[in-house]
């Protein structure tokens, strides 16, 4: 199987199967444990990863798995799949909705397909890096050309201090008409949507940042790291509508 169409229907199957093991512990009282990096997991992390694996391995048994909970098998395949179960997992212990499920496939290391489904919303997002599909309606990132009148996202406004340098991000905070920690898949979705204009992580893994590359860049948006360089490759996130992504690069670098 090499046909894009193909691996979308396989990753829709993913999304669902995900969802259907998640939506049960939703706003349920859950044991919470922290990882050695200090994040959270749950037991719908686990069984929802888990499964997904499981799916995978049986459809496409020489493909490669990263994934948040369990790891890495044939990192150096062809194909590649790439696992977030729960994004968001502090949102999703306290309640909200700003959770979602993160998939993508990568193509000899670059991703070629991009996930973010909302199990409660029931909103199910695929890009390809030409185009982008909200429940199956094309969708566009929204024309902003000033920055005065754009909304800006981050996940936590501490974590900007704690891995880049702050001073630019608080020249972006004072430039925009709105800012907000509307985080994690969730910005990205709003983002691709149009209902916001940049949204910013500082630190992320191959698990956060896979999906959200064939996403954004297929919704007509700009994505690099913080640098402004090839986010396969970086450990940050900077997303924006075409004609702000290079302004906001240099004003978080200056």
């Amino acid at each position: 199987m090499s046909d894009i169409s193909e691996f979308k229907e396989f990753a829709n199957h993913l999304a669902v199967e995900s969802a259907r093991i998640i939506k049960p512990y939703f706003r349920q009282e859950l044991i919470v444990d922290v990882k050695s990096d200090n994040s959270p997991v749950t037991v719908a992390d686990k069984k929802a990863e888990e499964f997904m694996r499981e799916l995978i391995s049986k459809e496409f048994p020489e493909h490669g798995i990263i994934g948040e909970e369990f790891g890495t098998i044939n990192p150096d395949s062809e194909y590649v799949w790439v696992l977030d179960p729960i994004d968001g997992t502090k949102s999703f212990i306290s309640g909200a909705l700003s959770f979602g499920t993160l998939i993508a496939l990568l193509k000899n290391g670059n991703p070629i397909l991009g996930i973010i489904n909302h199990p409660i919303l029931n909103e199910y997002l695929v890009g390809d890096n030409e185009s982008c599909e909200l429940n199956g309606k094309i969708i566009k990132i929204r024309k902003c050309s000033d920055i005065s009148k754009a909304v800006l996202l981050t996940t936590d406004h501490l974590n900007i201090g704690k891995y880049q340098n702050p001073i630019g991000f608080e020249k972006l905070i004072r430039k925009v008409q709105l800012y907000r920690n509307w985080g994690d898949c969730y910005g990205y979705y709003l983002l691709a949507s149009g209902f916001a204009d940049i949204m910013i992580d500082p630190i992320m893994n191959s698990w956060d940042s896979m999906a959200l590359i064939p996403i954004i860049k297929g919704a007509g948006g700009g994505i690099s790291d913080y640098q402004g360089n090839n986010p396969v490759k970086g450990s940050s996130i900077v997303a924006a509508c075409p004609d702000l992504h290079r302004a906001v690069i240099k004003i978080l670098n200056e």
